[in-house]
């Protein structure tokens, strides 16, 4: 998640944007208070509307947790993997050498 000023809004309008397209979310801030939060247009936003587009976006930025998004979301936890694994978001992050050590563990 990128932190804009008002002021980056008029110099950085591009970057802003393109951030967006990418699935970035965005908080845009006056005197180092946030104002708005730019949330991506895409089918979460669609179909599930801003409150769990926001908690689904967070989650997947790794900035709150399962549990603190399925509040956000107004879902259980189990709905909220559910969810997540509709939109292909994984619940479980395991980075490759995690992953090594675990197989390693196991066998």
């Amino acid at each position: 998640m990128e932190t804009f000023t008002v002021r980056d809004l008029r110099e950085r309008t591009g970057e802003l944007i393109r951030g967006a397209e990418a699935g970035k979310l965005s908080v845009v801030t006056k005197h180092g208070t946030p104002v708005f939060v730019a949330v991506p247009f895409d089918d979460a936003l669609l179909k599930e509307g801003v409150g769990v587009a926001l908690a689904i976006h967070l989650f997947d930025e790794e900035r709150i947790s399962l549990s603190r998004a399925a509040r956000m979301a107004g879902r259980s936890v189990s709905e909220m993997v559910d969810l997540l694994g509709r939109y292909g978001i994984p619940v479980i992050r395991t980075t490759a050498d995690e992953l090594e050590q675990e197989l390693a563990d196991f066998g």
